[in-house]
């Protein structure tokens, strides 16, 4: 396609035709308009004149009869730029006057009529055109008193010539401004398709260019870009997420088989069969676990659990809570402790207590007292484990509080990450996945996930808008929560 069709297919320079079609009919009613009241002002002009000698002859001719009547024609056809006059007897013929022929029939009409005429000095043998009156008198003569069109036929034409020029004007102009702002438009959109070409191939770094004027179709590259930039991360998410998956699933499966291959090659009792068989069981359940943890994670991040929304007590979660892990928590050495005023929250509340619970057993897990970690003996008292439910001004806060180590600060964006593990050693069971999926949860609420110093110790906090916002309700209920994940 030539450089001109391109230009002419653009909606740029197909709207300027539509507008600039728009603007010339506008611009031509208006001459019009223009031309016909000049018209209409200079016969109104006319008329009057005409009314107003008419009855002054018709009252010369009253009073003083037809010799003054004669006269007073004879005067006013003499003077310069003197209007049409004629007056004849009842058979027709002319007296006095200066019109020397008139079209057929013109003086046996009374009243107005249009015609052509010649004066009786003229030279030429060339018609004009006059607005004529003719009044019948009395014994029958007849008066015409009529005036040249020439000048509104001069106006008209002056009119009509600027009217000719100007749409002229307009439509070279309107094609001149559309062929620039067309380019202008093209070159953006060209440069446009260059960059999505070279992201299909895919380059995702390319970002669509932005000018400086913020117009509509900056304002359309920048959310483009930021649509790319968030399919750039998820690309991301999504490869580390894979690679991930297959660096930490390697290991279980690997010891699933070895521990199948060796119970094959012993020749072991029914009681070694057993037991081969319960911690293969176990190794699958870890594996199912971990599993269902990155679907809830994928469904969390994809908006699909923002249904079964409810209005519910975030206090009755953190009690429930706080019940189910109680007994968990005192035969690991700790107190499970709850603090929850009554807090109403919009919110699925199977997917709160899920991350809720992941917070308890993460600090169940890693939040034991340094001196208890390293085998001396702490008090009970001395190792609390705080769950909290609050209401912060329009912000809903559930918070698990414990007394261990804590995260560096330096290391808590890293924390939240599928398949983390802070702890080098990995000697307690764990996928890493815990703070994930609570951290999807906070952000399909709205909300986040913040990790602070406890001083000493960490405080893991849900912090979830008081409402969330009129979303959708369409996902169905995520299966199998809550459960253990950490």
């Amino acid at each position: 396609m030539t450089a001109f069709g391109k230009l002419v297919r653009t909606t740029a320079f197909r709207l300027t035709l539509v507008y600039l079609l728009l603007f010339a009919m506008f611009a031509a009613s208006l001459l019009a308009y223009f031309a016909w009241n000049t018209r209409r002002l200079i016969t109104e002009e006319i008329t009057q004149t005409v009314n107003a000698e008419t009855s002054e002859i018709s009252e010369i001719y009253g009073r003083r009869g037809l010799r003054a009547l004669v006269l007073a024609i004879e005067y006013r056809a003499l003077r310069p730029g003197a209007n049409l006059y004629l007056v004849t007897t009842p058979t027709g013929q002319a007296i006095a006057g200066n019109v020397g022929s008139l079209a057929p029939g013109v003086m046996a009409t009374r009243g107005w009529s249009e015609t052509a005429y010649r004066r009786i000095e003229d030279a030429d043998d060339r018609d004009h055109r006059a607005l004529v009156r003719v009044t019948e008198l009395e014994n029958g003569f007849r008066l015409l008193i009529g005036r040249d069109l020439a000048e509104r036929r001069r106006l008209f034409g002056i009119v009509a010539k600027a009217a000719q020029w100007s749409v002229l004007i307009v439509v070279v102009l309107g094609l001149g401004g559309g062929v620039f702002v067309a380019r202008r438009v093209l070159r953006r959109i060209d440069a446009m398709t260059g960059t999505a070409q070279r992201i299909m191939t895919g380059d995702l770094s390319e970002r669509l260019p932005v000018g400086r004027s913020g117009d509509e179709l900056d304002r359309l590259a920048e959310n483009l870009n930021a649509m790319l930039e968030r399919i750039e991360a998820l690309m991301a998410g999504l490869k580390e997420v894979s690679d991930n998956i297959a660096h930490d699933l390697k290991t279980p499966l690997t010891r699933l088989r070895n521990r199948a291959e060796e119970a094959l090659a012993k020749s072991g009792c029914e009681a070694d069969y057993r037991a081969a068989l319960e911690r293969t069981i176990e190794e699958s359940d870890g594996l199912i676990r971990t599993f269902n943890a990155l679907l809830m994670i994928a469904r969390a991040e994809s908006g699909q659990a923002r249904g079964n929304m409810d209005d519910f007590d975030a206090a009755e979660v953190a009690g429930g809570i706080h019940e189910l892990y109680e007994p968990l928590a005192e035969d690991d050495g700790m107190t499970l402790k709850v603090k929850a005023d009554p807090t109403p929250v919009h919110a699925n509340r199977e997917l709160i207590s899920q991350a809720l619970a992941n917070l308890v057993e993460n600090a169940i897990k890693y939040g034991k007292p340094v001196a208890q970690a390293g085998g001396t003996v702490v008090s009970m008292e001395a190792r609390p484990i705080l769950i909290e439910a609050r209401r912060d001004g329009d912000k809903v806060l559930l918070s698990v509080t414990d007394r261990g180590p804590g995260i560096p600060e330096a290391d808590r964006a890293h924390a939240v990450e599928r398949f983390v593990r802070l702890e080098a050693s990995r000697t307690l069971p764990g996928s890493g996945l815990g703070l994930s999926l609570a951290a999807a949860v906070a952000t399909l609420h709205g909300g986040e996930l913040r990790l602070d110093d406890a001083q000493p110790g960490l405080v893991a906090t849900l912090v979830l808008p008081v409402r969330l916002g009129a979303g959708d309700r369409v996902a169905p209920p995520i299966p199998d929560v809550p459960q253990k994940v950490a």
